[in-house]
C-alpha cells in the first residue's frame, strides 16, 4: 500500500512540475480565435526558443515564410523557429525575438506564464507599449 501512495504522490508532483514551466508544446490561435498551429518551446544553451511542429490546415502544410527577410525567407514555416533567444528574468523570458510567418515581421518580445497551461507572449516593436499581446494554451 505505501508503494501505490508512493508512486501516486510521485506522479502528481512530476505531473504539477511540469505544468509550471514555459517548456512544451503550446496552441497558437489565430484572431479569429481559431488553433492554427502547434508550438514547441525548448531550452537550448540556457535560453528559450520555440519551433512550429505542427500546423492545423492542410492546405498550409507546405507554407513557407514568404514574406520574411534574411536567412528566414522562403523557408517552411513547419519546423521554423519563430521564436529565438529568451532569457529568464524572474518570472518572465524577455530579450528575445519573435517572427510572425503570417507577414514575415520580426519583434521584440517577452513570455511569461500567466497560468500552468497559459503563456502570455507579447511582440512589441521599440517598447513594449506598441505591441500586441497574444496567449497561447499548452497543447495536449
Amino acid at each position: 500500500m505505501k508503494k501505490i501512495l508512493l508512486t501516486t504522490l510521485l506522479l502528481i508532483l512530476t505531473i504539477t512540475i511540469n505544468a509550471q514551466t514555459i517548456f512544451g508544446k503550446w496552441n497558437s490561435r489565430t484572431d479569429e480565435g481559431v488553433v492554427d498551429s502547434v508550438l514547441e518551446i525548448y531550452e537550448k544553451e540556457g535560453k528559450a526558443f520555440a519551433k512550429v511542429v505542427e500546423i492545423m490546415n492542410p492546405d498550409r502544410k507546405d507554407a513557407r515564410c514568404v514574406d520574411c527577410e534574411g536567412e528566414f525567407k522562403n523557408k517552411p514555416i513547419l519546423g521554423l523557429d519563430i521564436l529565438s533567444g529568451l532569457e529568464k528574468d524572474d518570472d518572465e523570458w524577455s530579450g528575445g525575438t519573435i517572427i510572425d510567418p503570417r507577414n514575415g515581421k520580426t519583434y521584440k518580445c517577452y513570455i511569461e506564464l500567466v497560468k500552468p497551461n497559459k503563456l502570455k507572449l507579447r511582440g512589441y516593436i521599440g517598447v513594449s507599449l506598441f505591441g500586441k499581446t497574444a496567449y497561447w494554451e499548452r497543447a495536449e
